[in-house]
């Protein structure tokens, strides 16, 4: 009787192992190593909270989040850790082009998918890059204020630019895109830059000493939003007349400090949404790592214009904290 049974019992296990095989192979675990260049801004930290939330949502991800502290040696440093680590895909927004390019390379060259977000480093040696188009989005500010420096009738309509991290491709573009936006009228002119490193700390002493050296300002025009309520606090602590004055940055957020509510409460008077990437990235990281799927090289994400005739609207699309 055992002889009889036996080989229906292995044909049995046999079975049961083929069945289960797919399952294990499901359960496999996934590390995901995310070199992020600072924690140090609000925009930062929506991204790392977004990237958070987007990896949770898959179970077999293991998301690990490195603070480059603004270092660019030190992120190349992390990078390699992540390496030494042996995560399953990379994922950087780095602090600047140059000194990033030969570690996103070398994690490339070595099979690692690699998604670059928010900012570019140089050559394609890299799997995807996920951005927003600054250079588009600077445009759109320029055109803005090319527009509301023409309905003020201003003559000359002058600019404090507050830049960011002068290395970082966002701040170049951002930068370029402006000056090409307010080309729509002459009258427009780049009168000081002043540089923040993306900070309200730094930004705040940089707004300070131009407003020292000129205070016919009529625009203040940041690279993000932080940078821009800096603008402001120097201008309110210069005593200008900021009722007569345009603020404008890029960031959008929809947080408590973000620039929806900012210019809900009457201190920034526009702002350009720039989407981080973080859900996507993760998207793609899943399609490429179960489905083997090939990325496109670049997708780039949009844009919404946010003033004081749809901040509300904008708060509700966005689900700000202000509602």
């Amino acid at each position: 009787m055992n002889r009889k049974i036996a080989p229906l019992t292995l044909t049995l296990l046999a079975a049961a192992t083929l069945l289960y095989a797919p399952l294990a192979q499901a359960q496999k675990k996934y590390t995901i190593g995310f070199s992020q260049l600072a924690f140090d801004d609000p925009w930062r930290v929506a991204f790392n909270n977004q990237m958070t939330k987007a990896a949770e949502k898959h179970p077999d991800f293991k998301l690990v989040i490195v603070n480059a502290q603004r270092d660019s040696s030190k992120q190349v440093a992390d990078v390699e850790t992540l390496m030494q680590q042996k995560v399953d895909a990379l994922i950087i927004s780095p602090n600047e082009a140059a000194p990033l390019t030969s570690v996103v390379k070398k994690a490339f060259d070595a099979g690692i998918p690699v998604v670059v977000l928010d900012r570019a480093v140089l050559g394609e040696a890299y799997t995807m890059f996920i951005g927003a188009d600054n250079k588009f989005i600077g445009a759109k500010a320029g055109a803005y204020v090319a527009k509301w420096c023409g309905e003020k009738n201003y003559n000359p309509c002058n600019v404090l630019e507050i830049s960011g991290l002068s290395g970082s491709t966002p701040a170049q573009e951002r930068a370029s895109g402006f000056r090409d936006g307010i080309k729509a009228n002459p009258n427009v002119k780049l009168a000081t830059s002043v540089t923040s490193e993306w900070q309200k700390a730094k930004a705040v002493p940089a707004a300070a000493a131009a407003f020292q050296g000129n205070k016919n300002f009529q625009v203040v025009y940041a690279h993000n939003d932080d940078s821009t309520e800096g603008g402001y606090i120097a201008a309110k602590n210069a005593n200008l007349d900021v009722s007569k004055m345009l603020f404008l940055g890029i960031d959008g957020l929809p947080d408590k400090n973000g620039a929806i509510v900012s210019i809900l409460q009457g201190r920034l008077g526009a702002s350009f949404v720039y989407p981080n990437g973080a859900a996507e990235a993760i998207d793609w990281v899943d399609r490429i790592l179960k489905k083997s799927e090939k990325p496109p090289k670049k997708v780039t994400l949009g844009t919404d214009e946010i003033t004081s005739a749809n901040a509300k609207a904008m708060c509700e699309k966005y689900d700000c904290e202000a509602k």
